[in-house]
This record gives C-alpha cells, structure tokens and sequence, in this order.
C-alpha cells in the first residue's frame, strides 16, 4: 500500500526525523497527532452549526429539521495557534432504536475516543431528559466536557443558561452559534482543556484483541460466531441479511481471549446504500474502524465477487491487520479447489501477504486455526523495523536497483524511518517523484525482508523541494 505524501524542504525537519527515528521513537510522517474534540448533543441543538462557526467556513450540512448529520465527520481546526480535530456527531438519544440507533452509536464513538467533549444544549429549551441521560454518561467518562448553551441571540437570554448547571457538568458556557456570540469565548474554555498531547485510543491496555468478521451476506459470519463461543450467540437464518446490529462476544480461543464482532452482511458501498441497508452499512464500517484485524469471511464454494474484492479493499483502507478466512471448505471439491486457487490469484493479487484459513463453521473444521493467523498479523501491526537497520537495508536494495529515472534525472533516496505502526508506515525521503511500481517493489522487497505478513504497509514519499536560485 503505497501513497505519495507531499514535500518537504527544511534541513533542520529531517535532522530531527532523522534522530527521533534513530532513537526509537515515533515520528509521524506528517504534523503530529493532534487531539480530538467531539461535538455531540441531542438532535437539532445547533451542532454543526456551531462546528462551521468554529471552523469560520460552512463545511457541515445545516438544515432546520432534527437528524441531518448522522455519521461521524472530522474537520481540522485551529484557535490561539492550538491546532485540533473537531468532529461533528449526529444527535444522540439514549435508548434509541431502529435507524436512530446506528446515529446514536457513531455518537458515543466520537465520545469514547475524543479527548474533550463539547456537549451542546438548546438554552431556550433548557434541560431536557436526553440532556440529563448525555450528561451522566460524560460525567462517568472522567474526560473534560465543555457546556455550551446555545442559540444565546441576546442579553435577555443569558439569565436561562443559570438552570444548565443541574447538569453537573460546571459553568454553562453562553453561545450563538448562528450570529457567532461569545464563539471566541467559548474556544478560549475548549482549549484550555486540550491536553498536551491526544489519548491513546487504537489499543486497550490489557483488553482482548478487537477481531471484527465481515463479509457479504449469507456468508456465514454469524454460523461462525456460534460455532467459535459454543453458544446461539447470533441469529442465523438462510435469508441474506439477518444480522443488521454488531453482535459482540468474548471468545475463548487457543488460550486467548478476543472480542469478536459479528457484523451486518455488505452488499454495497456505504455512500450507495440506502435505507436500513445505509445503517447496517455503516455500523459495520464503524466496527472495522474500531477493530484491530478484520476476519473477511469468503464463500470457497462459490466464486469470488466483486462485493468480496471490495470488502478486502475497505479493510485494507481501514489500515486493519487482515485475515482472509475460506468458509464452507466442506462444500469444496478437488476441482473447485483448483478454480479457486487462479481466482485468489487473479482477484487477491494486492494482498498476498494476507492470513488464509480454509474453515466451516457448519462442521467447525479447523476453526481453532484462527488464532495463530490473529497473532500473526497482530504482530506484524505491532512491529516496527529499527532505522538504522532499514536504511542498511534500503541502501543496498537501492544499490542493486536504482529507481527508474524520471524527466531526465533519477531520483535519490535520502533517508528512510518507519514513522509508525497500526499499520506500520515508511517514510521515505527523496530528491524526486518514485513511481508507482517502484514503491510497489520496495514494498515487496521490504515484506521478503522483514516479514510484515497479515498488515498492510504505508509507504509515504516526501519529495524535497527545490530552493530557488538566488539572484
């Protein structure tokens, strides 16, 4: 997985990649990671309002009915030199159902991994119970929470924000989104709050390992899941479709305890799904993006589908360690086999480097073989590659094989560290633009060296720039 990633011209930044990496530490590819502020509140509170106020420019849809925003969007945004991500959430309702459901999940998800969360309330409304139930759940979440009381128009309003403080929640902060009323005043509290540096939120220290199983329907994911915890912990029914919700469960498994999650089958792209197939779509976008290694189940009884092709595709995207499990292995015949191997070749060609397992959850053929593929590729996550041990061994790769030459000049590698893992990404430093096949060669050459089986890797270049001749 290759991708180009900009310029960079100044000494001084690559001495210091340079040395962070030589220490060990990890030095990302771009600006470091900036923290998250979470925008989240019952429906048609002034949200994303609020969110274009902050961001000064009109980037969140606004419209005069509950329910517009309904996933999870991320800006970039930047007040008193403090850079920060501001995500804007769809309105969250405690107890919600059907479609809401899926808004609400995308909702405490922003809540979960921010590191402070803007809690908007509707001031000339006051508290309301939904208010009162988000408001207990921030208060358990032992994270900073901002109170913003909005829709403040005028002087006469500010005595109704006095009655927020029942919320528990410290001194509302009086705001007008839609003409901009002490938005300064409120981003003065936001970052105030900002740590100095974001939470971690990719790993639970001592959890169990995320696993989603995802696939197209009526693959067997939820057969699977039963057969893995012992138990009917899924429905399953021959009709495509039965599982909307994720169905998460603890699954003892060769020693190890990992959290699986079922999730709805994908039969479309999230973006051209629609209805209740649109949520389903979503959540079990979400659950991969919350996942570690993804479990992408495969019908080996049938061929292999452009919907099974892209499934892989948005895992790998995802920056998720893969496993590619072959289910319903007992329906295959040796001819069958035969077929499948050329279409694995010709259809998987981009993740040869993926975990295979040839299973059936019907029988429960060699389902325990899961767990020596999830280890594999959670490792290769984890691992990372000392810098003065890649360079050596990029310097010689190049040596042997100089990069193709480009508008009359060859390129050079300066200088190479890995920025960082989950999933693991090299930077490389250059003089000129590497081509695409010849990142791809790293790439593989790079994976034949030091292994890296069952995670995508993330080569980013960053071409230097060129001074401008002085007069």
């Amino acid at each position: 997985m290759t991708e180009l990633d900009g310029t960079w011209s100044d000494e001084a930044e690559f001495l210091r990649l340079d040395a962070a990496a030589a220490e060990g530490t990890q030095a990302e590819d771009d600006e470091p990671p900036q923290p998250v502020v979470a925008v989240v509140g019952r429906p048609n509170v002034g949200k994303s309002t609020l969110v274009n106020r902050i961001l000064g420019r009109r980037e969140a849809v606004v419209q005069d009915v509950p329910g517009v925003t309904r996933d999870r969007i991320a800006y970039d945004a930047t007040w008193r030199g403090r850079r920060f991500t501001l995500v804007d959430t769809g309105g969250w309702e405690p107890n919600a159902s059907g479609l809401q459901a899926s808004v609400a999940a995308q909702a405490e998800l922003a809540m979960a991994t921010a590191d402070v969360v803007l809690l908007v309330v509707d001031a000339t409304v006051g508290a309301t119970a939904t208010d009162e139930a988000v408001a207990k759940v921030l208060r358990r979440s032992k994270r900073p929470v901002v109170l913003a009381a909005n829709k403040v128009d005028d002087e006469r309003l500010l005595a109704e924000t006095a009655s927020l403080w029942s919320l528990g929640l410290g001194e509302p902060q009086p705001v007008s989104a839609l003409h901009g009323r002490s938005s300064g005043d409120l981003l003065d509290v936001v970052v105030d709050a900002l740590p100095e540096a974001p939470r971690e939120t990719d790993v639970v220290v001592g959890g169990p390992r995320r696993v989603a199983l995802v696939g197209k329907p009526n693959v067997g994911k939820s057969s699977l899941l039963n057969k893995l915890t012992g138990e009917e912990r899924a429905v399953v029914d021959s009709v495509a479709g039965t599982t909307v919700d994720p169905v998460d469960s603890l699954v003892e498994l060769d020693g190890q305890t990992w959290r699986f999650v079922d999730t709805a089958g994908l039969r479309k792209r999230v973006q051209t799904a629609s209805g209740a197939e649109y949520y389903a779509s979503l959540r079990t976008k979400t659950a991969i993006d919350s996942a570690e290694v993804a479990v992408v189940l495969l019908d080996a009884s049938e061929p292999l589908s452009e919907q099974d092709l892209r499934i892989v595709t948005t895992v790998v995207e995802a920056g998720r360690a893969l496993v590619l499990a072959f289910n319903k292995w007992d329906l295959v015949d040796e001819d069958r086999r035969h077929q499948l191997e050329r279409e694995i070749d010709r259809g998987l060609v981009r993740v040869p480097w993926a975990e295979r397992v040839n299973v059936s959850a019907r029988t429960g053929r060699a389902v325990r073989k899961l767990a020596p593929a999830l280890r594999t590729a959670l490792e290769s996550w984890d691992q990372r590659v000392p810098t003065g041990q890649l360079n050596s061994w990029l310097s010689d790769l190049i040596a042997a094989t100089p990069p193709p030459v480009r508008g009359g000049k060859q390129p050079k590698v300066l200088f190479a560290t890995q920025a960082s893992v989950r999933p693991p990404t090299l930077v490389l430093f250059t003089t000129g633009f590497l081509e695409a096949g010849y990142r791809r060669f790293i790439e593989r050459k790079f994976r034949e060296q030091f292994g890296f089986t069952g995670t995508p890797v993330r080569i980013n270049v960053r071409v230097r720039e060129k001074k401008p001749k002085k007069k």
